[in-house]
């Protein structure tokens, strides 16, 4: 059996893995509560108007972000299935690269298999039940193998790119 990190609460043991953890974001210029909110309002990116992603963006809580986000009145972006996993890869990582207390605890995981446990999801999570995907853990997981072989120099940069600003 491997050595595995259940996580899912924000306020649980390594909370700080779950997207409804709050540490704001900078992509593309603008700032996220939680990378919930952004993940959320991806799916709406491609609707030339761009108040109901702002309203994803502004919600109160990553919850409502996440209402929000399953609200079909929008159609969702075409190509959502095919990308969910980049955007998801693109938010994690620079939750980590812009924020180095909870990257030290990213990484403190060593080599454990980090594992979101949760019967309320079979995509992101495993199931309740070990079965579903996990793709969130399988995210933080290569998120941490590749902040750990990162120079210094290599983080300011790449977060220097998703904020839009250039490093000195």
């Amino acid at each position: 059996m491997k050595d595995t990190i259940n996580f899912y609460r924000q306020g649980d043991a390594y909370g700080e893995f779950s997207n409804f953890f709050y540490a704001p974001i900078t992509i593309g210029g603008q700032e996220w509560p939680t990378t919930e909110h952004y993940f959320q309002a991806q799916k709406f990116a491609h609707i030339e108007d761009k108040q109901y992603v702002e309203l994803i963006r502004i919600s109160k809580t990553p919850g409502d972000a996440a209402k929000l986000g399953r609200n079909r009145s929008f159609p969702l972006r075409p190509d959502w299935e095919e990308i969910k996993d980049d955007v998801m890869r693109e938010c994690v990582l620079q939750k980590f690269l812009q924020h180095p207390d909870l990257a030290k605890v990213l990484r403190g995981t060593g080599d454990r298999y980090l594992n979101e446990h949760t019967k309320n999801d079979r995509y992101w999570a495993d199931g309740g039940d070990g079965k579903g995907k996990n793709m969130l853990g399988v995210v933080l997981m290569e998120a941490r193998t590749k902040i750990a072989n990162m120079t210094a120099e290599q983080i300011a940069e790449e977060v220097a790119k998703a904020q839009g600003t250039t490093v000195a």
